[in-house]
């Protein structure tokens, strides 16, 4: 059962006038990531699962789920870019890097960052679908259901969110905060704002 976010007091500031206010600490993410991994053992003991990532946001998370999974896990990845350096989708979604290997009668599990808008996976679950795999299900770090346009839900949610803009954890702005160890919630300041 997805947790629902709740923020820690602990508020960042920047040089650029940007600020963090922490929305999931560390210890959380790790604790959370180890119950989804049993969810999804779980549901398929003892089977071979082939773990997709999304890049470049679902590192992080597909690194440490696939370090809990325990049996026979194997790794691949797919670019789709629907954000550039903004603070929101363009709804434009394209592939930019495609899989290694065939996806061909195997039990994928897509593993993204955030489920925002939907659009993302639902495009990439249309070409999964047409490279016949045994099952997809998808597994989420973050769900974010009040922006949701396309009808696609997680099989497996790590936590429920505001309507915020959230990076760390793999999760960026304009290529920043990726390698934050905890979730917060980004305000940018006034010079970015204008810009």
């Amino acid at each position: 059962m997805p947790k629902k976010a709740k923020s820690a007091k602990r508020t960042l500031k920047n040089k650029n006038g940007e600020s963090l206010r922490i929305l999931i600490s560390r210890a959380r993410l790790q604790k959370r990531i180890t119950e989804i991994a049993r969810e999804i053992r779980k549901d398929f003991p003892g089977e071979p699962l082939h773990l997709v990532g999304v890049l470049k946001g679902a590192v992080f998370f597909l690194t440490d789920l696939g370090k809990q999974i325990p049996g026979e896990v194997s790794f691949d990845f797919i670019a789709v870019s629907s954000y550039g350096a903004e603070t929101h989708t363009s709804g434009q979604v394209r592939l930019t890097r495609d899989l290694d290997s065939s996806i061909e009668g195997k039990t994928v599990i897509v593993v993204e960052d955030i489920l925002d808008t939907g659009m993302t996976l639902q495009y990439l679950l249309r070409v999964f679908e047409q490279r016949k795999p045994k099952r997809i299900r998808i597994a989420v770090l973050l769900d974010k259901p009040e922006r949701r346009i396309a009808p696609v839900h997680a099989d497996y949610v790590g936590f429920t969110i505001p309507n915020e803009f959230v990076v760390g954890y793999g999760l960026d702005y304009a290529e920043r905060y990726r390698n934050m160890p905890d979730v917060g919630v980004l305000s940018l300041g006034t010079s970015a704002k204008s810009s």
